[in-house]
């Protein structure tokens, strides 16, 4: 564990120390630089806008967070608690889906996202214009919800003992009642699990922005750093690390608060099936 441990930590530390080396320390292999350039941050958060580059990123994570929340939670509770005729066939195809890579359905996303009607000059019939592309709708809506989070979350409501469920149907108390007055309280460590995994894959989505987006004012934080590296021959390493830095710092400091919850989701959450 202690090998693992140092073998996941090694590149974080690698990105801190060169984040504050100098330009002439960075053409040969050393770990610790000479002098501590702190003045790499500041050059590098005035070398492009990072503040909208981290407000849009702040914009796209709590916007995709808040839809996956939403819907796997009443996704997972329908395939776990409701008495729907087909469940066993649906939970098999979320897992099916789980296992269908993402690169293998990017063109068709894109594709989709683009013929949307009536948004971005499009037609009813979705032709003549970019529907979603270059919009806030593209880079929030595609990927707030996926496969994975339905499961975890219905796998958490299985084990919840079903009385709860029925007790409350013979006291007249509606689904929706059910799903947000007793069932969803009872999950919280399912909850934060999700929201932790939602949180990190939208912090540092790269490809999807990358590919619709044009304007500055939508892109996150991962593309703005891209900046630094334009030309291969010239790749500006330590403006890149010190960027690179500041927009992992969220992440670790999320995992640390969120921590106990997080082990425990993902302990429970192969309990029972």
């Amino acid at each position: 564990m202690a090998l693992g441990a140092v073998a996941m930590v090694a590149p974080f530390v690698w990105m801190l120390l060169t984040s504050l080396k100098s330009p002439s320390e960075l053409t040969e292999f050393s770990w610790l630089p000479d002098q501590l350039r702190f003045q790499n941050y500041t050059e590098a958060l005035t070398a492009a806008p990072f503040a909208r580059y981290f407000l849009n990123t702040a914009v796209l994570t709590i916007g995709q967070t808040a839809l996956t929340l939403l819907f796997a939670t009443s996704a997972g509770y329908a395939l776990a608690c409701t008495p729907i005729r087909g469940r066993k066939a649906l939970n098999a195809f979320v897992v099916i889906l789980i296992m269908v890579p993402f690169y293998a359905i990017l063109i068709p996303e894109f594709l989709v996202v683009k013929s949307i009607p009536l948004f971005g000059g499009n037609s009813i019939t979705g032709q003549g214009g970019i529907g979603w592309l270059n919009s806030w709708w593209g880079l929030i809506i595609p990927h707030a919800i996926a496969p994975i989070y339905i499961f975890l979350a219905r796998q958490f409501f299985v084990s919840l003992p079903e009385e709860l469920a029925e007790a409350a149907r013979v006291d007249g108390l509606s689904e929706y009642g059910i799903f947000f007055r007793i069932m969803l309280p009872l999950i919280k460590p399912a909850v934060i699990t999700v929201a932790v995994f939602q949180i990190g894959a939208a912090w540092n989505s790269f490809l999807w922005p990358l590919l619709i987006t044009r304007d500055d004012s939508l892109r996150p934080i991962q593309v703005g750093l891209a900046i630094f590296s334009q030309d291969p021959l010239n790749v500006q390493w330590a403006y890149l690390m010190a960027g690179a830095t500041l927009a992992v710092l969220p992440m670790i400091a999320l995992f640390i608060a969120a921590q106990r919850y997080f082990i425990e989701g993902m302990a429970s959450a192969g309990l029972k099936g």
